[in-house]
């Protein structure tokens, strides 16, 4: 399955990538991830810091798949608004979820500062903007939703936002605490770092299949056998190895990335900007100021073969872009599509199989995935090493309150 397509930015910040020497296959592991990516990478390092041994198995190379393609914004806001997610699955789950969220960021920072290679994780606020009139009272709603709880933010009316950007719309909330990273240089850094922490690193290797054997997991592979306690799977938008996942759909979004600009101060405090309806429109900064601009999602899984499709999406997104900011002059030096996945009820999946005991997912669906991963990794190091997590009944897999998954498993 090809997940990404036409030109990729993220590798040019980092065209030398250290080398990984494959290591001696132990004959047994405490767990054995599949996944090289964001979730599988932080998921070692967790299980690794409490001191379990740990394989990490990719089918390509560590860091190349979904990764390259994230556009690194780290936010504590959802696709589904609080109030709405109150709405569906209760005021205390709903307001824990966000507070997790907004604890992974700060998890996501330490993280940062221990890497030896620097990711970019910079601190910056939000800008989630009402894209009409018929928005900006669930704008107005959320924002009252948040202050409640005590989330950081500030509300901007039309006025206020005309002050701050050069475009306005009929409401917005501002958001504290949010975040930027380059992901490609983040897993990296991750990478590098748990390989010095004696996480063996197997890449160019190929699941097929799992087989409870003895009150031992063996792990078929392209590389041979593998033998572990528990097996994790953080594959992505990648199909599965094995089952097949229900309770998600699986398309694909455009990005265009700008080319390096003369000024740095283009907007707000180089805020992350989204918008409410959907698909919607979202950009940010780089440090080498640019702009990256996302968004023209399709109900598609297929990436698309034609550059020149991919480079006339880029070519419309770069229009939104100037529609919001006319003063602007910029041009394309990259545009890509890639694959995303979403969960009917916008959580993420991460737990246990609930009856394939040791078969454990972290699933980060949604348009918050960095921000999954590193709130999944805690919840699956607390689970693994048989501890009990008082919030993982959220995002449990085969939950009651996923529309349409009532009393089945995500991965069937």
């Amino acid at each position: 399955m090809h997940i990404h397509g036409g030109s990729l930015y993220w590798p040019t910040t980092m065209p030398i990538v250290p080398k990984r020497k494959q290591p001696q296959k132990a004959e047994h592991y405490d767990a054995i991830i599949v996944g090289g990516g964001m979730s599988g990478a932080l998921s070692a390092l967790a299980l690794a810091d409490k001191g379990m041994s740990i394989a990490i198995l990719d089918k390509r190379q560590m860091a190349t798949g979904s990764t390259m393609a994230n556009t690194g914004l780290l936010q504590y806001s959802n696709d589904i608004m609080l109030y709405e997610l109150i709405e569906q699955i209760g005021e205390k789950d709903a307001v824990k979820f966000y507070q997790l969220c907004l604890e992974a960021l700060k998890d996501l920072n330490e993280t940062a500062n221990r890497l030896p290679i620097n990711p970019d994780f910079i601190y910056r606020s939000s800008i989630y903007y009402a894209s009409d009139e018929q928005d900006a009272e669930r704008i107005l709603k959320e924002y009252k939703t948040l202050r409640k709880y005590g989330f950081p933010c500030d509300y901007w009316n039309r006025e206020k936002m005309s002050k701050q950007l050069p475009f306005s719309k009929p409401g917005a909330i501002l958001t504290y605490g949010d975040a930027e990273v380059n992901p490609y240089k983040f897993v990296n850094g991750l990478i590098s770092l748990l390989g010095s922490k004696g996480v063996h690193l197997f890449e160019f290797t190929e699941v097929s299949d799992v087989i409870d054997a003895n009150e031992t997991l063996r792990i078929n592979t392209s590389a041979g056998e593998f033998y572990s306690d528990k097996v994790l799977f953080t594959t992505g938008y990648e199909t599965l190895p094995i089952g097949k996942r229900i309770g998600a759909d699986i398309n694909r979004s455009y990005v265009m990335v700008t080319e390096p600009m003369d000024h740095s101060a283009i907007w707000h405090e180089n805020a992350l900007i989204w918008e409410s309806k959907r698909p919607y429109l979202y950009m940010r900064k780089t440090v080498d100021n640019r702009i990256i601009i996302g968004g023209l999602d399709e109900e598609k899984p297929e990436v698309p073969i034609s550059d020149e499709l991919i480079m006339k999406r880029g070519e419309q997104l770069k229009a939104q872009l100037l529609a919001l900011f006319p003063d602007l002059s910029v041009d394309i030096d990259f545009a890509y599509c890639a694959t995303f996945g979403e969960s009917i009820d916008n959580l993420p999946f991460i737990g246990e199989h609930p009856t394939k005991k040791n078969h454990y997912y972290l699933l980060g669906y949604g348009g918050n995935g960095t921000v999954y991963s590193m709130l999944g990794s805690k919840i699956i190091a607390a689970l693994m090493t048989g501890r009990h997590h008082p919030d993982a009944h959220i995002v449990r897999l085969g939950r009651s309150q996923c529309p349409g998954v009532e009393g089945k498993t995500v991965i069937a």
